[in-house]
């Protein structure tokens, strides 16, 4: 892929970075601030549920079994919410569900600890409408919520380097390897502001989203309009014929002008020999 090539703003880099901050930053707040359930990882939960369930601990298997239903749900709301809005005009679908996302998230931080399954639930919930809606970075599949899935991705991209030197596997690599930073820089910064905010620590994550919220104000190529891509591309391979031709009609000029010149020129300088031409018709 070009990676000069425009993409639309929910899948930009910087776009991306902030969701992966906030992504990170949710895994930290759930796991230290919510009985240590994973918000976005669910894979741990279904570990921890599985182990509560064999041991017969029935009410604390459902403490996982829960968050991970409600990451279902959140997928399933999400390809609703994509197939209903996908054509709206005032808001783009995307950051519909990225104001969801803000506003649960910050109901979150009202929860009191005694209540800990309610916030976890509405954050695997959250979790779930950003993983299933932002799922590409720079055009390339990626998950902005968990780290395994960009850790083999990217890695594999450096071996592609590494036996090619194909510089778009390494700037495809350069993304995954950057996102796992922002999700570590956010799951640090979240588990250290836990110390002094708690509870409210998820509005951090509130204001994260809001950037990105507002990042995709800016317009760019959209997928989901495949007929204005169909005629942008046909007006510009349009131009390019244009500039063909235009270029063809140009050159046929110059030969015409140059031709006329250098007759001009030869007339000019040899006076007598082109009179002889014009009175036999065969050059002297």
């Amino acid at each position: 892929m070009d990676h000069h090539k425009r993409v639309q703003t929910s899948e930009a880099f910087i776009n991306s970075a902030f969701l992966a901050v906030s992504g990170g930053f949710q895994d930290a707040y759930t796991y230290f601030t919510r009985d240590g359930v994973f918000s976005n990882a669910q894979t741990g939960n279904v570990v921890l549920m599985s182990e509560r369930f064999m041991n017969g601990e029935v009410k604390a298997g459902l403490h996982y079994l829960i968050p991970l239903t409600a990451f279902f749900l959140g997928v399933l709301l999400a390809e609703r919410i994509q197939e209903k809005f996908r054509y709206a005009r005032r808001l783009h679908w995307r950051q519909g569900i990225l104001l969801v996302e803000i506003i649960l998230l910050f109901l979150v931080g009202f929860i009191p600890g005694n209540l800990n399954v309610l916030a976890t639930t509405l954050v695997s919930f959250s979790c779930a409408l950003q993983v299933q809606t932002f799922r590409k970075v720079e055009g390339n599949a990626y998950a902005s919520t968990m780290c395994i899935g960009n850790i083999r991705s990217g890695m594999e991209s450096l071996c592609v380097y590494g036996k090619t030197k194909d510089k778009e596997k390494l700037y495809k690599a350069g993304h995954y390897l950057g996102i796992i930073g922002m999700f570590a820089v956010g799951a640090a910064v979240g588990g250290h502001l836990i110390l002094l905010l708690h509870e409210r620590t998820i509005w951090v994550s509130c204001g994260l989203l809001f950037v990105g919220f507002l990042l995709m104000f800016i317009k760019e190529e959209l997928e989901e309009h495949p007929r204005i891509l169909e005629e942008e591309q046909e007006i510009r391979k349009n131009i390019q014929n244009i500039r063909e031709e235009a270029k063809k009609v140009e050159n046929i000029i110059k030969e015409e002008v140059s031709g006329l010149v250098c007759g001009w020129c030869a007339s000019h300088m040899f006076p007598k020999y082109f009179g002889i031409i014009r009175r036999t018709g065969k050059p002297a």
